[in-house]
């Protein structure tokens, strides 16, 4: 819990990720490209006192994890989303078993999601019914740009796609994250466009998408088609380290998003380790829109409450403390709002 001029905040970091990219895990020279990737955005986006040594950054493990996100990082729950990329990595760079370990172990603080690839064909749909009824899912961590033998890329809207949502559907699997972002290298940049997620989306009312990144750079696509989806949701994911760099930007970003899709809909995120969440969290509740940015409506204590942990808190069923929850009459809207109710609607 965190807690500044008097506000007490419930924090769910909703993507976090525990990776091994030390040099004996890396399958080839895309291994070093990935992690090196990551670590370019880690140190041209995050204040000085927060750079990790690059050695550091390969490998956090489970008690480093620990302290840098729920001791000294102010987080009261965190979500793993983990990648696969096993054509990089010889055991993977989301530590699957690792992830799900630490999560057993305090499940007051964490939740286990896992993945799925739709060219895993009928022995993933297996292995999907398998997880589920020993991970016990709340939902899935999808990289549509990740490398499959000789694939560079996979589309929601493919036919096999279709099947394993179905049945993520039948097993209870609702919460459907997709790296909707920014490109990584090496791989490709338009494997993450963000079209595919309009037509799912209308497939499955009963699923939600969570859109990393919510886009970017893809933003205002993202925008249009959310207003009209209303269970898609947005990831700050990469979004909020901007906060620090450039602090107009992400004012545009969430005046965009508040306003397109409502406070409700948008979740906080680190993306830890790529960054800390402590200094986010608290950036964020000091955050304010820039007041000659006049389209955007300010940023009230309650949005960000709901930001920064409230909407992620309700999509996976977290028992919030009495005393961290808005009072009723603000919570009178429990799910995504309808297209009907969007400021668009207004215009």
């Amino acid at each position: 819990m965190y807690t500044k001029d008097g506000e007490q905040y419930y924090v769910v970091d909703a993507h976090i990720a525990l990776w091994d990219a030390r040099p004996e895990n890396q399958r080839n020279v895309h291994g070093r490209q990935f992690i090196d990737c990551f670590y370019d955005y880690h140190r041209n986006l995050s204040p000085e006192s927060e750079v990790w040594p690059y050695e550091e950054y390969l490998y956090q493990g489970g008690e480093r994890l620990m302290r840098d996100v729920f001791v000294d990082g102010i987080v009261d729950h965190a979500v793993f989303q983990p990648a696969r990329l096993a054509e990089f990595y010889h055991r993977g760079f989301g530590q699957t078993e690792e992830a799900f370990a630490l999560a057993q172990a305090h499940p007051d603080k964490l939740t286990y999601n896992h993945y799925w690839d739709p060219r895993d064909g009928e022995n993933g749909l297996d292995a999907l019914r398998a997880a589920a009824e020993r991970m016990h899912l709340k939902g899935v961590k999808l990289y549509t740009a990740d490398w499959h033998g000789e694939s560079r890329g996979w589309k929601l809207t493919d036919p096999m796609a279709h099947r394993y949502l179905e049945l993520c559907q039948e097993l209870g699997i609702r919460n459907i994250h997709v790296h909707k972002g920014p490109t990584i290298r090496p791989l490709d940049r338009d494997a993450f466009d963000v079209a595919d997620v309009d037509h799912v989306a209308t497939d499955f009312t009963d699923l939600t998408f969570v859109v990393e990144h919510c886009g970017l750079p893809r933003l205002e696509d993202f925008c249009w088609i959310a207003t009209q989806e209303p269970n898609v949701v947005a990831g700050l994911a990469v979004a909020i380290p901007f906060i620090h760099t450039r602090p107009r930007y992400f004012a545009q970003i969430m005046g965009e998003l508040v306003y397109w899709l409502g406070e409700d809909r948008i979740l906080f995120s680190s993306d830890y380790a790529l960054w800390t969440p402590k200094w986010l969290v608290e950036r964020f509740v000091d955050f304010q829109i820039p007041e000659d940015m006049t389209e955007y409506a300010p940023l009230s204590t309650e949005v960000k409450k709901k930001v920064l942990g409230l909407n992620a808190a309700r999509l996976y069923d977290l028992d919030v403390p009495g005393h961290l929850r808005l009072p009723e009459a603000d919570e009178t809207q429990t799910g995504p709002r309808e297209p009907a109710a969007a400021d668009l609607a207004a215009v």
